[in-house]
């Protein structure tokens, strides 16, 4: 299994992964700011909407959760986002436009990563055809990789959808 950071190094040559406090004069086009979101600051069971405003992102239905279920686990560390209260699905919307993004999704149900344009244009896709559920009889592995890429730098809202089963996040990587 290829992790969100290996995938990012091939693809963009960087170098880290940063916690989010970007600053608008180190992005360049030449050389992309990559940034993973710090999960481990969250408390369990809180919920997250604006915890990352102050970097441009907003989440919609995520809790951070520290899971007791075995069949959730996180990817690295012991916070992972869950989409809740509604069950299967979880959004993030970015005020300043990307061109990357990965996270490590599990989930009980097939799951689809949407990623939008400010216009809602669906503009890239990834998916998993099937639950992935550790110690399960899925031929995925939990926590599988999921990205969407735009060469116009023009990702402003990430849609993850589970078709009415329950599904974590956790790595949730993402470059301008």
């Amino acid at each position: 299994m290829v992790h969100c950071q290996t995938v990012l190094e091939k693809r963009l040559g960087a170098r880290s992964l940063r916690n989010v406090a970007i600053a608008d004069k180190d992005r360049s086009k030449s050389n992309p700011v990559c940034s993973r979101l710090n999960l481990e600051r969250l408390e369990s069971f809180e919920v997250v909407e604006e915890q990352f405003k102050e970097w441009g992102i907003t989440l919609r239905n995520a809790i951070a959760l520290q899971p007791s279920n075995a069949a959730y686990p996180p990817h690295s560390g012991s916070t992972l986002l869950m989409g809740a209260p509604r069950d299967g699905w979880m959004e993030l919307v970015f005020k300043r436009p990307l061109h990357y993004f990965s996270c490590h999704v599990t989930s009980s149900q097939p799951i689809i990563l949407s990623a939008y344009d400010r216009q809602g244009n669906l503009i890239a896709r990834d998916e998993l055809p099937q639950a992935n559920l550790a110690e399960s009889n899925s031929s995925l592995p939990p926590n599988a990789p999921l990205y969407a890429t735009s060469s116009r730098n023009n990702i402003a809202r990430i849609s993850i959808y589970a078709f009415d089963g329950q599904l974590t996040v956790s790595e949730v990587n993402f470059c301008f």
